[in-house]
């Protein structure tokens, strides 16, 4: 299937606003790739309908693309279906070809001078584009214009009201460019190069183009009010085959990342050092702790109602396999 573009809008005027405002007026395009998620990208959709804004506001108006990266659920069907309930969308389609790939098709497709990325299983509340568009303004009249703003991504199971959820200690993160919550102007992003399709598999794909925005000088301004919270089911076993397969897959998806910057920066975020190995080595007792001999205990956790402890638990052999991963696919590119 080639790329298609549905329901494309004139892109709005300006909005009434004060003088002081008129030379930092922003048009921002919220770029959505999704694959199979249409119950809980219903949800995200719904909360990006509901944005406001103040009067003066440097946000002329705003456009969501979602890139529909091959969906089989229907998603296509139910959204062109839909498409009076979601005025700011815009659908494009391209066949299954990954996270990257969708988000550059979004990129071009957009019309904004900002570009918002967040996944198709992120909820956000009601100033998440003003609260990212007023911390751009202020950052670039402070360092300048190489700047782009970071959200924060609150973890939650809880689909019926996602942002109940509270922020805890695992949500920090100290990535400098992930695209679960971020806000960056388009010219930065063509300069870098967008998105790298070679990432085919999962993982690393936002922080291999961090890497090369922080070439281009570009600084990132935390911006904690800018609130997402990204959704995923309970923990249970039957995911635990799947988590497996994604962190041998992100094991393979680092040493390309690796090949691309080989710095000890990089070896460190992959897991490539002998700290890592010796770390999950003697955590998991050699690899004994794994899902089999672990499966009690995490069964007894979620039977207890802590499905997000289990995982934490479960992130002990999760990480023994994505290092051992990442040292085959490096023994492997050796060797190629």
């Amino acid at each position: 299937m080639a790329p298609s573009d549905l329901n494309t809008p004139n892109r709005p005027k300006a909005l009434g606003l004060g003088v002081a405002c008129q030379e930092r007026i922003v048009f921002i395009s919220v770029v959505i790739p999704t694959y199979n998620r249409q119950p809980i990208l219903e949800k995200c959709l719904r909360a990006m309908e509901q944005q406001q804004f103040p009067d003066p506001t440097p946000v002329a108006g705003y456009e969501i693309i979602v890139v529909d990266d091959g969906s089989t659920d229907g998603t296509v069907a139910w959204l062109t279906a839909e498409t009076a309930q979601f005025p700011h969308v815009r659908l494009v389609q391209q066949d299954h070809q990954g996270p990257a790939a969708a988000r550059n098709l979004g990129v071009h497709r957009a019309q904004g001078d900002y570009i918002v990325f967040i996944d198709s299983d992120l909820v956000v509340l009601p100033d998440f584009l003003q609260c990212h568009a007023a911390t751009l303004v202020e950052g670039q009249a402070r360092l300048g214009q190489r700047v782009f703003t970071y959200g924060r991504v609150i973890n939650t199971c809880n689909f019926d009201d996602p942002t109940s959820e509270p922020y805890k200690v695992t949500d920090f993160s100290q990535a400098y460019f992930a695209t679960g919550n971020v806000a960056i102007a388009k010219h930065w992003l063509l300069q870098a190069g967008l998105f790298d399709t070679q990432f085919t598999l999962y993982g690393w794909e936002d922080l291999e183009l961090g890497v090369r925005l922080k070439q281009l000088g570009l600084t990132l301004i935390k911006c904690p009010d800018a609130v997402g919270y990204h959704w995923h089911p309970p923990f249970s076993l039957a995911q635990v085959p799947k988590l497996i397969d994604q962190e041998i897959q992100r094991g393979r998806m680092g040493v390309l990342f690796y090949q691309k910057h080989p710095t000890w920066d990089v070896r460190l975020m992959i897991q490539m050092t002998w700290l890592h190995r010796v770390l999950w080595g003697v955590l998991t007792l050699g690899g004994q702790l794994n899902e089999k001999t672990l499966a009690p205990l995490l069964q007894w956790l979620i039977d207890r109602g802590k499905p997000q402890l289990a995982l934490e638990v479960a992130r002990i052999f999760l990480n023994w396999y994505n290092v051992q991963g990442v040292y085959a696919a490096y023994a492997e590119q050796q060797r190629g």
